[in-house]
């Protein structure tokens, strides 16, 4: 498993939430170095770390691991059903537009 993907994607979905290092640690209780060491991927979390991190950030876990999961399709569909929910709907109509294009070719 690439530590530093899973890292990286860590670091953007807390960048997402407008979240520090600093405040996603007192949101799950750790140091903020320790946060900075999980984001760097240079050290594995424990099963119940990694969880407390995805429910603060509020991602699934195959959003956080889609790219080492083989058979994860959920977090590719999670995390962009969740892009496009944030935009505004006119945004939305033409993103749907255009995937729909592109599926059909």
């Amino acid at each position: 498993m690439d530590l530093k993907v899973v890292g990286q994607r860590i670091k953007e979905a807390r960048e997402a939430k407008n979240l520090t290092q600093e405040e996603l640690a007192a949101l799950v209780d750790l140091s903020s170095t320790h946060v900075s060491v999980i984001e760097r991927g240079l050290k594995v979390t424990k099963l119940d770390t990694f969880v407390a991190i995805a429910n603060a950030l509020d991602v699934s876990a195959d959003t956080l691991l889609v790219d080492v999961m083989t058979h994860s399709v959920t977090g590719v569909t999670n995390e962009l059903a969740g892009r496009i929910s944030a935009l505004p709907m006119k945004e939305q109509k033409k993103v749907f537009k255009v995937l729909q294009v592109l599926i059909e070719e």
